[in-house]
């Protein structure tokens, strides 16, 4: 499968400002790319790449005074399926894991392991550990949290949408996350495209968050937004939580002025000529 992939976000910019952005696909999934996923700058600028310690793709732009537009419009293969599906899943003992995945059993900003430590074990104790438990939590932020827009803010952590009950895709991950931390199963928090490609159009299309979570040796995605796999996940970043991948921090006043993000399916590439 192939999708057509990319983004317009439109800033207006009261005075010279620079940003951080994290706006390029992964680097697991360069080589899927037929077309570069160029991150293109109206006026031009110049644009310097880095990795974060994550191993995401940074872009650090210094922008002048007045409107800014940045886009992206790129071709990149996808193998088609749904997300894996491994029931069997088991859970390592903490003192098991690897050193890398540790991090990602600890409080971060958004994912306050502290506040909501004890709820999660009222609610997933009894639940098998492993695969099971994972879907557990999901089942349950799935159906507590009410999709609403209107009702999601830049501050708005795990514990908030645990009380508020409403949020976005964020907001459904970063609940889960805690909870899965806070029953000893490593998650990290993921950003990137999924379209709504199989499934009924659920409305305007945005970057999606969803998770990922450390059984059995490797990593799965779930998401508990949707809870259900789907296809077509392209993945841009991963991180403690939306802290370490915000599409955009700027380092003085920015408007946003226009969001656009697309990811459909694209028709297969023309014969060769010849």
């Amino acid at each position: 499968m192939r999708l057509h992939t990319g983004f317009q976000i439109i800033y207006d910019l009261p005075s010279p400002t620079p940003m951080l952005l994290t706006l390029s696909v992964h680097p697991s999934r360069r080589d899927d790319l037929e077309t570069p996923d160029w991150l293109r700058t109206d006026p031009p600028l110049d644009v310097h790449q880095y990795l974060d310690s994550f191993g995401n793709i940074c872009s650090r732009v210094f922008a002048p005074a007045g409107q800014l537009t940045l886009s992206s419009d790129f071709i990149i293969r996808d193998t088609g399926l749904i997300d894996d599906y491994a029931p069997g899943a088991e859970q390592h003992p903490v003192q098991d894991l690897p050193d890398e995945t540790v991090l990602f059993l600890l409080g971060s900003r958004y994912c306050e392991t502290d506040r909501l430590s004890d709820a999660a074990w009222r609610l997933f104790e009894k639940t098998p550990p492993g695969w099971a438990r994972v879907q557990a939590i999901c089942d349950y932020v799935h159906n507590h949290i009410v999709f609403n827009y209107a009702n999601t803010r830049p501050d708005k952590t795990a514990y908030d949408a645990w009380v508020e009950a409403t949020g976005v895709c964020r907001d459904y991950a970063h609940l889960a996350v805690t909870f899965c931390r806070c029953m000893n199963i490593p998650a990290r928090y993921c950003t990137g495209y999924m379209g709504d490609i199989g499934v009924p159009v659920a409305g305007v299309m945005d970057f999606s968050a969803w998770f990922e979570v450390y059984l059995g040796g490797r990593w799965y995605a779930f998401d508990a937004r949707n809870n259900m796999p789907r296809m077509g996940r392209v993945l841009i970043a991963r991180g403690r939580d939306a802290v370490d991948v915000p599409i955009a921090n700027t380092f003085g006043t920015a408007n946003l002025i226009g969001f656009e993000v697309t990811s459909v399916e694209a028709p297969p590439p023309e014969p060769d000529a010849f």
